[in-house]
């Protein structure tokens, strides 16, 4: 890639990106739309889109690694049946029923099931990208999301190995094919967990050591590339090599200094990635063919939506919606299409003329994705605001309660027992409706909702208590009550210190960690149970250094450096404070 492209493929980005972003129709349509716009079907600006779709795929490649680094080896292994069982189903079946459409409409019986296979593999980087951003993928349809890409993935380097013996081309030199290939793969990926151990965590504790950040980053690459590129000198592909070495780390004490230095390189090749997949477009099949490219599209991707869909209930035990997010999450044609393209005319299995059809029906497929995804947000809202409205409140309390769970509860409880009035918001309604089978007063209503805040009387309340268990959900309530009624005094809960740093920031008076103060509860019974007898004053101690070494690190939150160098000072402070105590007794 020259110094060129590379200007324009930024520019595009820093332009488009933001208004399609503006607009509520997502960062990944916006890349496509600046793929489109400067590649051969639009102003031309730039031609060479094979050698920068290669490149691109970089991107899917570190975003794997990230997935793998999140998944220990026993996670993984609870996965098997989606990703060999459920996975090895939707191709099979979506391939089966796309294969025949494909031979009815004039193609061979080869590349009708080429093309049949081709299209039933979805985009690793859509899925996974699309689900990350939502916050889904730890969601049942987000793990099962997973198992069924993995699989793909798996499967799209022997489907490839393949396709020579279906061509005319080849088929007289490639032979009954050889198992030397096969063999050097799964030996390979045997080595791989050798490799980590003898060789990658010395190396890291090395380099780890010598303190130098750059370097740090350099090694996380290094790992990223070369696993991959070994991987893919094997036969099998670069995203499955990286996931691979991702999981083997999974577990080492470096998984997040590895996460912070790729996750930049990942987002940024990503997005280039998506803008290759736009420049791959070739507009004039549409405008030769427009109701058949048309057709085609909303045909794959309702095929496959229907075949997730009831895979999900089926298989997964999902429920409605989460079957339809998994359906449309990988209803698109994926980049191996793009490959298979290619090699498959060079093999004779299929004209040029099926190849670029291919390509501009996976490319449209892919844009289709997030539209369905802010369609389906939207009607889902509404069928859910239609279903149940939020309860009209007519009274005005001083203290409003943001979450009436098990926390939110103890909170209600004791404000009756001191005979202070309040307004309890909660957005379950199945929670409500239990709450209320025992007498509770309960409003259903988002306390994130400026509307219902009014509705609250929250203009005349003195404070609101924010107990939701959502961090997401409790952060966006604090940013919304600090912001529209900045005289409230703010209380909320966090689960860690993580959150605590995050809720003050949006403007948080004052914090509790939900498991800080049981926790000291049960030591000072511990130590009083061993008969110490400077129990509580040791926990009290223990309270208050925490409490000031909190405050500290809300200062330097944003500086991992100050931090790491501060946490080896503060761990020194507290040996220093408990042989102070331990002189004392």
């Amino acid at each position: 890639m020259e110094l060129r492209d590379a200007v324009l493929f930024l520019t595009a980005a820093v332009v488009v990106v933001p208004i399609f972003k503006r607009a509520g129709l997502g960062a990944v349509l916006g890349y496509l739309a600046a793929g489109v716009a400067v590649g051969p079907s639009g102003f031309g600006l730039i031609h060479e889109v094979e050698s920068t779709l290669h490149f691109a795929e970089l991107g899917v490649v570190f975003l794997m690694f990230l997935v793998g680094l999140e998944l220990q080896p026993s996670r993984l292994w609870k996965l098997r049946a989606q990703v060999f069982q459920f996975g090895g189903l939707q191709v099979a079946l979506t391939g089966v029923v796309i294969a025949p459409v494909a031979w009815l409409c004039g193609l061979t019986p080869a590349a009708s099931l080429v093309v049949g296979v081709a299209l039933a593999l979805s985009s690793t980087a859509f899925g996974l990208q699309i689900l990350a951003e939502r916050r889904e993928l730890p969601a049942p349809h987000g793990q099962a999301a997973f198992g069924i890409l993995l699989f793909q993935d798996i499967a799209a380097s022997p489907l490839l190995a393949v396709l020579p013996l279906l061509g005319v081309a080849r088929a007289a030199e490639s032979g009954a094919g050889s198992w030397q290939p096969l063999l050097v793969a799964v030996a390979t990926l045997a080595a791989l967990p050798l490799a980590s151990r003898i060789l990658l965590r010395p190396l890291f504790r090395v380099v780890m050591a010598s303190r130098v950040r750059e370097l740090s980053a350099a090694l996380a690459l290094l790992i990223v590339l070369a696993t991959a590129g070994v991987v893919e000198h094997v036969g099998l592909s670069m995203a499955l090599g990286a996931f691979l070495a991702g999981v083997l780390l999974a577990d080492s004490p470096y998984r997040h200094e590895l996460e912070a230095d790729i996750d930049p390189f990942k987002g940024l090749l990503l997005g280039l990635f998506f803008v290759a997949v736009g420049m791959s477009a070739d507009l004039s099949v549409i405008a030769a063919h427009p109701l058949l490219v048309a057709v085609l599209v909303v045909g794959m991707v309702a095929l496959k939506t229907g075949v997730l869909y009831g895979l999900g209930r089926l298989f997964f035990k999902l429920p409605p919606r989460g079957a339809l997010t998994l359906g449309v999450a990988l209803s698109q044609g994926g980049e191996f299409a793009f490959v298979v393209g290619t090699v498959a005319v060079g093999a004779g299995v299929f004209t040029q003329d099926v190849a670029d059809m291919l390509v501009i029906v996976v490319t449209l497929s892919m844009v289709t994705t997030p539209l369905l995804f802010l369609l389906g947000d939207r009607l889902f809202k509404e069928t859910a605001q239609d279903a149940r409205p939020f309860d009209a409140i007519d009274e005005e309390n001083p203290v409003l309660i943001a979450g009436v769970g098990r926390f939110g509860q103890i909170l209600a409880r004791i404000c009756s027992m001191a005979r202070i009035p309040f307004t309890a918001l909660e957005v379950d309604p199945a929670h409500i409706d239990f709450l209320r089978k025992f007498g509770s007063k309960v409003f259903y209503g988002d306390a994130a909702r400026v509307d219902l805040l009014h509705a609250a009387r929250a203009g005349h309340a003195r404070l609101v208590a924010v107990a939701v268990d959502d961090p997401e959900a409790a952060l966006q309530i604090v940013r919304t009550v600090k912001h529209h009624f900045p005289h409230l005094r703010i209380l909320a809960r966090a689960r860690n210190r993580q959150q605590v740093h995050a809720l003050r920031a949006a403007g948080a008076d004052w914090l509790v960690r939900e498991t800080f103060g049981s926790s000291l509860e049960l030591a000072q019974r511990m130590l009083e149970e061993l008969d110490h007898p400077a129990a509580r004053e040791i926990v009290q101690a223990f309270r208050e250094w925490d409490e000031r070494i909190l405050a500290e690190q809300y200062a330097m939150r944003d500086d991992e450096k100050a931090m790491i160098a501060a946490a080896r000072k503060w761990n020194e402070e507290l040996e220093r404070l408990f042989e102070g105590d331990a002189k004392q007794t």
